[in-house]
């Protein structure tokens, strides 16, 4: 078994700083949301930024390597058939939301 050599363990920063932050794009009609419940079988219930709540799906891609919780804020992408369901596109992380919230994106 080897041994470790003092000091060469990284240590992550306290706080960490935000450098790009991806924000909804309108040409997409994609929408700020927060996630209000967790449905089961991939599916969630969004309280969007425009008013509306709408259920939201979690693509099979972003299935696994996007872990949803209540309180997340989102980017969502409404269907046009039906204006009230969405696909979560984007998870913003904890800086990325006091970042969106110091710049008014946020409510």
């Amino acid at each position: 078994m080897r041994k470790r050599k003092a000091g060469t363990g990284s240590i992550a920063p306290a706080t960490q700083e935000v450098t790009r932050v991806r924000t909804p794009r309108k040409e997409n009609h994609e929408v700020l949301a927060t996630v209000g419940s967790l449905l089961g079988s991939k599916r969630v219930t969004l309280q969007c930024m425009d008013g509306i709540v709408r259920m939201g799906r979690i693509p099979g891609s972003k299935n696994k390597k996007m872990w949803i919780h209540e309180g997340d804020v989102v980017i969502v992408a409404p269907w046009e058939i039906q204006d009230s369901k969405a696909d979560v596109i984007w998870k913003y992380t904890r800086p990325q939301v006091e970042w969106l919230e110091r710049k008014g994106y946020l409510k």
